[in-house]
């Protein structure tokens, strides 16, 4: 069984800069595919960023593209999401996704299948 705890989440005012992280327990990154998710009050959940599991490439949604940033710490086993020049729009409970299947290309941040999801991290952005 594999559990997700993320941590990180924060108020900050518009143009700040969170990192937030997944820690990832029960398997090794090196058997999972990984990616961030967001959902929003009154809004469906959608992928921010994925990253294919040797953690070297990544897909982003357009909406974050040049301000976010996918990475993992392998000795660690944790997940990271750097989020820089961050706007209200940006505010949402964050949550980390894991699937047991190598990725050896990330995964279309659209596509939500998933075994395992994290509770979330709620990023508040004020203007």
């Amino acid at each position: 069984q594999v559990h997700l705890m993320e941590s990180g989440g924060d108020s900050v005012q518009a143009g700040g800069s969170l990192r937030l992280s997944c820690v990832v327990s029960g398997a090794p990154l090196g058997r999972l595919c990984l990616g961030w998710f967001r959902q929003a009050p009154g809004k469906k959940r959608e992928g921010v960023a994925t990253l294919e599991t040797a953690g070297k490439r990544a897909n982003y949604a357009y909406s974050v593209q040049g301000r976010f940033a996918i990475s993992h710490g392998v000795g660690e086993n944790t997940l990271y999401l750097q989020m820089d020049n961050l706007k209200p729009e940006d505010t949402a409970v964050y949550m980390c996704a894991a699937h047991e299947i190598y990725c050896a290309s990330p995964r279309d941040p659209r596509d939500e299948e998933y075994d395992y999801w994290g509770q979330g991290t709620q990023v508040t952005v004020s203007s």
